[in-house]
């Protein structure tokens, strides 16, 4: 019979590892680093993209990040065994990402209009972002959008979400997700039109 199944879960490839598997390891002295290091390859890059649509900056995205994986690893101590990791670790990444967005705010002392100038330009300068100039007018639209309201917009339709997961992550109840995404698609939508018509 083949697979990796039977191996000990310390000599499996990280994708064969469930949530509990992992926990397991990490909660071992002698294994602990090599769980956590698992665990960061597995969701660091969905994680970072999530954090990127927020923040727009690359190298601020990194930073939340490191923030996100330093809070997991002094948290998964006490993490429950019935949750989901990676709902967990997207959770952090969400409030970090918000936190990070407040500090910004009342550290420029600056209207919500400078930061989110400041974030678009930031976006249209980087490197780091990829996409046409469509997913760039899209992304523009996004930033204009309350944190909150961005956070989910980004979650849904980047991210292809579901509502009940959007919920254990926000703690926010599923009816109030529907209506804040439908609000965001239509605000989004009225700039798109709004910004196609002076441009033409």
């Amino acid at each position: 019979m083949s697979g990796t199944s039977g191996l000990p879960a310390d000599e499996r490839p990280m994708s064969d590892l469930s949530d509990a598997e992992l926990l397991a390891l990490f909660r071992k002295e002698d294994s602990r680093h090599y769980a956590f290091n698992l665990l960061v390859r597995q969701y660091q890059t969905r994680l970072y993209s999530f954090i990127r649509r927020m923040v727009t900056d690359h190298d601020e995205a990194k930073d939340v990040l490191q923030n996100v994986f330093l809070k997991a690893w002094t948290g998964l101590d006490g993490f429950r065994a019935d949750a989901q990791l990676f709902s967990w670790l997207y959770r952090i990444a969400h409030n970090e990402s918000l936190n990070h967005l407040r500090k910004m705010k009342r550290g420029l002392f600056v209207s919500e209009a400078s930061v989110v100038e400041r974030l678009t330009t930031t976006l249209d300068s980087s490197e780091h972002f990829s996409g046409d100039e469509i997913q760039r007018k899209l992304q523009r639209a996004v930033m204009r959008l309350p944190d909150k309201q961005r956070a989910v917009f980004t979650m849904k339709y980047f991210e292809e979400m579901k509502y009940e997961a959007m919920s254990e992550i926000t703690g926010t109840s599923v009816g109030a997700l529907k209506s804040s995404y439908h609000i965001a698609v239509k605000k989004i939508e009225g700039w798109l039109t709004t910004d196609q018509t002076k441009s033409s």
